[in-house]
Order: C-alpha cells, then structure tokens, then sequence
C-alpha cells in the first residue's frame, strides 16, 4: 500500500520555533518528527511515500531526500499555495491513483499497528475508515459521530435525516485509509478540505464509512505544551514501536543527551530533559522539563524549566526561564 503524510503546515501555533524551522523538521528526541511518521509506516510495510511541502520545503527535502537512508521511497508534493488536505491529496492523484492508500498526519506520535487498521478497512468494504479515539473532554471532540456497528453516520455539513439515536461523538487522529474514487469529488487546483467538503457529501451518498477505535497511544504536537508532554511520555517509556533512542538515566530522572555536549560538572539536569547536539551547560546551570535544540547553550546559575530552546539560543549568566519559547 502507498501512503501520503500531510506536512504542508505551517506550524503556527509553535511559533516561533516554525519560523525557520519547518514543522515536520521539529526535533521529538532529537529526530524529526517526520522521521518518526516515517519510521511508523515502514515498520508495517508501507515503503512508497508521497509528502506534500509548502513552508521551507527544501530544508526538508535535503534532510531525507530520495528516502533511501531511511528504508523507503519519497516523493516530494510541493504546493506553492497551501491547498488543503483534499486539494493536497488531488494534486497527489497521480502517484496515490488506483488502489487503496492510507493517509496520516505528519506531527501526531501515536503506537498503532497500521496494519490491523488496513485490514479492518479491507473488511468492511469501506469507502473511508478514519482512525479516531475517545476524546478526553466533548469539546475536544471532532464533530464525527459513529453508531454501534462502527459506522461513520455524521459529521459536519451533513445530514442528520435517518441518523440513529445513539450515537457517539469521536476524535479523528488524523490516520485514515480511502479508495481512490474520492479523487472524483475534489476539484483540481483549489483550496479543499475533507472533513468540510469531501467526506459530508460521501455520507449523502450513502457510502460505507467507518471509524478504527484506538486506545494506544496518541498525541499531536501542535502546542508546546503537548510538545512537552510527549518528550515526557517518550522518556518514561509510555511509546512503544517509536525509533530506538539511548535514554540517560542520571539521579535528576530521565534524560536524553544528543552527541559532543558540554556538561558541567556542577549542573543539574533533569528530570525529563532533551539536549541537542553540541550544547553547553554552565557551571551550577539547572534545567528541568526542558528541550533544547541544537547548539543551545545555559549560561552559568541560570535556571531553565518547562521550555523550549531553539537552535543556537543561548541563556544568560544567572537568567532564569520558566515556560518561555526562544527561537
């Protein structure tokens, strides 16, 4: 099966980490997060890869080019104007066209096993299969909603006629499976989406869409706190199946150390903290639920915690930072 990751975003609500750092280019334990999507689909077999850019596309493009080091087969989408998941899988059409494809979102970490999910879809007969999960909250809930037998019966922009009375209103993960007659519905060249102008008008029609429970792992790292919260979880090992990381595990809690580091002696770090490659950590500096990018330095007694430190940022002598974002 072939496979397209939505990475078009401009990843605005991590900025500024996003303004000179594309958002699938941001670290998760110092690989970036489309590694991670990467390294999901070719542990269930899915090698052929298509990935639609449109902010900084080539520093994206020079980090995994053809796919090869990475045991798959890229291609590159790009969209000089931001199209849309629909219009970004219509101009897709020719590499994704003729059989069934799974489509998944670029910045979610999640342990689930595709394969299970293409087969549901597979047995169904199904026309979509979204992927979807409890929401912690009805307001964090999309506005899908799904019957006893797993079927999509409503979503926004449709019709409520013939919609059962219990019902169970889901989260969308941003994982799905489709058949390549939904290319049919989507213009050419427009700015489109799917859950607002494609899959309302499948349900009009009466075609079988379902929704796969998953009650794994899921996060998305559209805020810096969720970031945080998913280096935290990946550090305490809640992730299974991600790529192999070396955890250090010192007396402050874990923490993971990137390569040629400088580390005081005197410094404390941790718990759950992340440093990037070639980073300096002053005498008596402290840093504490923490990511630090690469080249970042910590001056000497500074104090940093519940941050984000982008590439190259450096702290001052005695500067304390707490829940701040520096790029």
């Amino acid at each position: 099966m072939k496979a397209m990751i939505l990475a078009a975003g401009f990843g605005t609500r991590l900025r500024p980490l996003t303004h000179k750092v594309p958002k699938p280019m941001v670290p998760i334990l110092n690989r970036p997060i489309l590694e991670h999507t990467i390294h999901l689909l070719r542990t269930h077999g899915i090698q052929d890869i298509t990935v639609n850019l449109h902010h900084l596309p080539e520093i994206i493009k020079e980090y995994f080019g053809d796919g090869k080091n990475f045991g798959v087969q890229l291609h590159w989408s790009h969209e000089p104007e931001i199209l849309g998941t629909a219009g970004g899988l219509k101009k897709a059409q020719e590499f994704l066209d003729g059989e069934s494809f799974l489509v998944i979102n670029s910045d979610v970490v999640v342990d689930i096993d595709l394969s299970k999910v293409i087969a549901f879809h597979k047995a169904q007969g199904s026309a979509l299969t979204l992927v979807v999960r409890e929401g912690d909250s009805p307001e964090q809930c999309d506005p899908i909603e799904v019957d006893d037998n797993d079927r999509i019966v409503h979503m926004v922009g449709a019709s409520s006629m013939n919609m059962p009375d219990d019902t169970t209103r889901v989260l969308f993960t941003g994982i799905q499976v489709m058949e390549p007659e939904i290319f049919d519905r989507i213009p050419e060249n427009k700015f489109y989406g799917t859950t607002t102008d494609v899959f309302p008008g499948m349900l009009e029609d009466g075609l079988p869409m379902y929704a796969y429970w998953h009650s794994g792992y899921w996060k998305d790292i559209g805020t810096i706190q969720s970031y945080l919260d998913v280096h935290k979880d990946l550090l305490d090992g809640r992730v299974e199946g991600g790529l192999p990381i070396e955890n250090h595990n010192p007396a402050g809690g874990p923490v993971l150390i990137g390569k040629n580091c400088r580390i005081a002696d005197t410094a404390k770090i941790g718990p759950y903290v992340v440093l990037g490659d070639n980073c300096t950590v002053g005498e008596n500096a402290v840093i504490e639920h923490s990511i630090c990018w690469e080249g970042v330095t910590l001056g000497k007694n500074s104090h940093v915690k519940q941050s984000v430190l982008g590439n190259g940022v450096a702290t001052k002598e005695k500067e304390t930072l707490d829940k701040k974002t520096l790029a």
